[in-house]
């Protein structure tokens, strides 16, 4: 059935009205409730469901504008279920507002189950799914009239905004649930846009990514373009085991064949959005160094997402070689833990594209084996651990984070091991840590100049992850604030002997650092471990302390780029030689969710942007 959006009233201070718009009567529908507030967009009003698509008009005919959204919508339509639609702009044509910078000719703004529209996070998680973006939020909390109006646009740029609840509702509270301010005299045309020749709008270099997030064919200059890499800094971010004098062309071919390759694999497995899109950028950058390629893609795609296409990056490898059969099983569990296994197999297949030696041979055999163990496990889907998580959250609404995600961690690994096999087993076999009375240990992860101390200082002071008490992540998940009782700070070991920057003494340091550590995990309470902790082998020995303490673990890992790491070196008190910290970086090997109970994802602002591990987050 096809359903004509509803028209949204004007709030009584919009400016754009006329005699035949709907006004508000009041905010009586948002008053006490949070609210939304996002940038309306100026184009054609656009529905879609899984078997079509129509304007505002019901029957609206063909257009040269509706031509683009349409194959969109054939990109798009099997992700979208029977009886739902998608409600957006259309913003192929220019009407009355140019734009030149866009991230796609369609952004979603509501999407509806039959007659309820959903909440604001929801639209915004089930868009990105899609693979399209929302309208950019302005301001969010619960309703303010006087903030409301405080909200200042640039009229030549932007044509208003719309304000609705973050919860959703039904189709007969539109009304009062949904409200528009819209600038004067917004339509600035004499000729009706239908009627006069269509002028595509700009799109900017984020669109790439949102093509291939919506199934489109990716681009590997667009890709590279839109990333802010250029084809010699991926030569340079290759793996030592790459050959070194690869010519730029044959680099660009073996890139664009393995993103071919994992395209298609991907549209198989039914993967869009942000899987779809970490898939291709791992097969990308399938031998750069995970650490360059995780602080790399944080600007330009968030931390949640650089990470994982940094794992799948950096574990595909590992598919191609012998592992024992009575261990794959929970290999893949816990591999699982840290990505889709499904993506990760078609990175593993797709980085051999066009090689057809032995070795090559011989290890698409192993990821094919791989593959079929995964699939028999029930490990191919996307999310294939999540009934676990969300039988084991409904069990334990009433404990505190700590308990909760030490249970949740003590759970997957169980599961992992074959003991349990169910939510209800789950919840019975994590009974003894619901109390939270075990210590907690924080291990800061990065080389130098990452931040760590400032980190761990503000953990001790203050409470916090940060800057803040609490920071939404980009899974839209907010972590708690962790108070720290103590700091066991190596380089403060160091400056009691004398210097700092001493590393003559580093083996009795360090062993006068876990003596430390484990004698204040004996006490109890929260712990911050303060050292570069830079590849497995160095964490090793903290967390035999943190077992023998029965310690619930936290990795935190401070992800900055290169460059700036090299900037700030230079201008601190106490600064690194540059080829110690050239050693470290070659040397950096982060540490991959499994191996802590939980993991913090920390960038240059020394925040806490993503968390793996949480049971209330959704990695």
């Amino acid at each position: 059935m096809r359903v004509h959006y509803p028209r949204t009233p004007h709030l009584p201070w919009s400016p754009g009205a006329t005699t035949d718009d709907l006004r508000a009567g009041g905010l009586s529908g948002l008053v006490g409730r949070e609210v939304v507030v996002t940038e309306k967009l100026d184009g054609e009003n656009t529905t879609m469901y899984s078997d079509g698509l129509h304007a505002r008009s019901l029957d609206s005919a063909h257009h040269p504008s509706r031509a683009w959204i349409k194959g969109l919508h054939g990109r798009i339509a099997r992700h979208i279920p029977p009886a739902w639609r998608v409600c957006g702009e259309n913003l192929y044509a220019r009407h009355s507002l140019a734009y030149h910078d866009l991230e796609s000719w369609f952004y979603a703004f509501s999407v509806w189950d039959g007659d309820r529209c959903l909440d604001w996070d929801e639209t915004v998680r089930f868009s990105r799914r899609l693979g399209v973006p929302v309208p950019a939020v302005l301001w969010r909390g619960v309703c303010d009239e006087r903030a409301l109006r405080a909200l200042r646009l640039d009229t030549a740029r932007h044509e208003g905004y719309v304000v609705r609840t973050v919860e959703g509702f039904r189709r007969e509270e539109f009304a009062h649930r949904v409200a528009k301010w819209v600038r004067s005299a917004h339509v600035t045309t004499d000729e009706h846009w239908m009627l006069a020749p269509v002028v595509p709008n700009g799109l900017g270099p984020a669109a790439a990514l949102w093509e291939v997030r919506s199934g489109a064919g990716p681009a590997v200059p667009s890709l590279l373009a839109a990333l802010g890499t250029a084809i010699d800094e991926l030569r340079q971010a290759t793996a030592p085991s790459v050959e070194p004098a690869v010519p730029e062309r044959a680099l660009m071919e073996r890139a664009e064949a393995a993103v071919a390759d994992v395209s298609a694999r991907l549209d198989v497995l039914g993967r869009s959005g942000d899987a779809r899109l970490a898939g291709v950028l791992a097969a990308l950058f399938d031998d750069a160094r995970r650490p360059w390629l995780a602080a790399r893609l944080v600007a330009p795609l968030g931390m949640g997402l650089a990470r994982r296409v940094a794992d799948l990056a950096g574990l595909h490898a590992r598919l191609r070689d012998p592992y024992p059969e009575e261990a794959r099983r929970t290999g893949l569990v816990r591999l699982a833990g840290a990505a889709d296994l499904g993506v990760l197999h078609a990175v593993a297949a797709a980085a051999l594209a066009g090689r057809h030696d032995d070795g090559s041979l011989a290890a698409r055999e192993q990821i094919a084996w791989s593959e079929l163990h995964a699939e028999d496990a029930g490990l191919l889907g996307e999310a294939p651990l999540r009934p676990l998580r969300e039988g084991l959250r409904a069990a334990l609404g009433g404990c505190g984070p700590y308990a909760a995600d030490r249970c949740w961690a003590e759970a997957r690994e169980a599961y992992a091991l074959g003991r349990i096999s169910s939510p209800e087993e789950a919840v019975a076999a994590t009974w003894r840590w619901r109390s939270g009375a075990f210590p907690r240990l924080v291990i800061m992860v990065g080389p130098s100049g990452t931040g760590k101390s400032t980190f761990a200082r503000n953990l001790v002071t203050t409470g916090t992850t940060g800057n803040a008490g609490t920071d939404r992540g980009t899974d839209g998940g907010v972590r708690p604030a962790t108070r720290a009782d103590a700091v066991v700070s190596l380089d403060d070991l160091r400056a009691a002997r004398g210097s700092r920057s001493d590393q003559r003494a580093n083996p009795a340091i360090l062993r006068e650092g876990l003596h430390l550590l484990d004698e204040l995990l004996a006490g109890g309470g929260t712990i911050v471990w303060d050292a570069t902790a830079l590849n497995r082998r160095q964490r090793s020995l903290v967390h035999a302390v943190a077992r023998r303490r029965d310690a619930l673990t936290t990795h935190v890992v401070m992800l900055v780029p290169d460059g700036e790491l090299a900037l700030r070196n230079s201008g601190r008190a106490n600064p690194v030689p540059p080829e110690v910290l050239s050693a470290q970086l070659r040397r950096f090997a982060p540490p991959f969710p499994w191996e802590a109970h939980r993991t913090w994802y920390a960038g240059p602002d020394g925040r806490v942007h993503d968390t793996a591990g949480a049971l209330d987050s959704t990695d």
